[in-house]
């Protein structure tokens, strides 16, 4: 006779709690004081890319594979990691912000002519619309980098606590499975 064992779910609900939790007060930072958490933000990006470049040199001698990629990403991320770190004023904070704003920019005009392509090739007009929708707002934000990156912690700030309760809900609901 077989026992039925009822099967663990593969994340620990607990972890998806504090990550919920986490990302809540994230967004509660961005809005209550935006430039410290901006700084903040920017100052542990540049420790990570600095950690990263490192750690790809490092694998140059541990695996031979793409070792000029390797050489390559590594140089980038410990300049890159080093400016951010060393630079951790406002103007810094703010430059980090319009290219992120440019970035998102270009993304989106990207996806959106991606989208219009699919819907010319039979996908419907739901793709159609929603690449318009995302080049306008590509065009919108690469026509105003700076004044949509002065907003832009508001808006994280504001995903960030709809997702971290979302995700917390999410955990809770994890726990009674």
């Amino acid at each position: 006779m077989a026992v039925a064992t009822q099967e663990k779910p593969p994340i620990q609900w607990w972890l998806v709690l504090i990550q919920g939790i986490a990302t809540l007060l994230i967004g509660i930072f961005l809005l209550t004081d935006p430039v410290l958490t901006s700084r903040m933000i920017v100052f542990y990006i540049g420790i990570y890319w600095l950690v990263t470049g490192v750690l790809s040199l490092v694998r140059i001698f541990t695996d031979r594979g793409n070792t000029v990629w390797k050489l390559i990403s590594g140089i980038i991320g410990i300049l890159a990691g080093w400016f951010l770190v060393s630079n951790i004023t406002d103007g810094a904070t703010l430059v980090f912000g319009i290219a992120a704003v440019i970035i998102l920019g270009v993304q989106g005009i990207i996806m959106g002519i991606f989208g219009l392509v699919e819907s010319f090739q039979g996908a419907g007009w739901g793709p159609g619309i929603i690449g318009v929708i995302s080049i306008i707002i590509g065009l919108m934000l690469l026509g105003s980098p700076l004044g949509y990156a002065l907003v832009l912690p508001w808006v994280i700030g504001i995903f960030a606590i709809v997702g971290g309760i979302f995700t917390i809900f999410f955990a809770f609901r994890l726990r009674s499975a």
